[in-house]
C-alpha cells in the first residue's frame, strides 16, 4: 500500500477517502488546530501528527517520512470570495511551505483542494510551480451537489503526477 502524508489535514478526510479506496495509508498528519489533532489521534493512533506546516517544512525533528502521495487542503482564506482575497499577502497563505515539502519529499502524486475563488487568484502560480518541480498537473471544479449534497459548495481539485 502507498504511503500518504496529509498536510493541513483537518479531521483526515483525504486520508479516509484514500484509505477507503485502498490507495494508501497515512504515515503523517499535520494540522494547526488542536481539535483536529485530537480527532486524528483517535482515528489513527499509530500515525505521527505534526502541528505546523511552516515548522515541519524545515523538518527539525525528522518527522517527515518518505511518501508516495502528498495531499493538502491548504487554507482557502487568501483566495475565498467570502474574504478579502489578498492572496500571498494573507498570513494564512501556506502554499510556499507546501511547495517546499513537495520539493523536499518528491512524492509521486500530489492532491490538493481549495475554494473556487482560487481559480482567479493564485491557481496559475500553483500550477506553474508544480510544473517547474517536474509534475504534470490537471485541475477541475467539482461541486458537493455532484455527489448528492443539497448545496453547491464548489471546490478546485488539483492532481499533480511526477513525470
Amino acid at each position: 500500500m502507498l504511503k500518504h502524508v496529509d498536510l493541513c489535514s483537518g479531521i483526515g478526510g483525504f486520508a479516509l477517502g484514500f484509505s477507503w479506496a485502498e490507495l494508501s495509508h497515512p504515515v503523517l498528519f499535520c494540522d494547526i488546530e488542536p481539535w483536529s489533532r485530537k480527532i486524528l489521534a483517535k482515528h489513527w493512533p499509530d500515525v505521527k501528527i505534526a502541528k505546523d506546516v511552516k515548522e515541519l517544512a524545515n523538518d527539525p525533528d525528522g518527522l517527515v517520512p518518505d511518501c508516495d502521495i502528498l495531499s493538502c487542503g491548504y487554507p482557502c482564506q487568501p483566495f475565498s470570495t467570502a474574504g478579502k482575497r489578498v492572496g500571498k499577502d494573507d498570513p494564512r497563505h501556506l502554499w510556499p511551505w507546501i511547495r517546499q515539502h513537495i520539493d523536499t519529499m518528491r512524492p509521486v502524486r500530489c492532491f490538493f483542494e481549495n475554494v473556487e475563488g482560487h481559480i482567479s487568484l493564485g491557481l496559475r502560480e500553483v500550477i506553474e510551480e508544480l510544473e517547474g518541480l517536474g509534475y504534470a498537473t490537471t485541475w477541475g471544479i467539482f461541486s458537493a451537489a455532484e455527489v448528492g449534497a443539497p448545496h453547491q459548495r464548489k471546490r478546485v481539485y488539483i492532481m499533480a503526477n511526477s513525470s
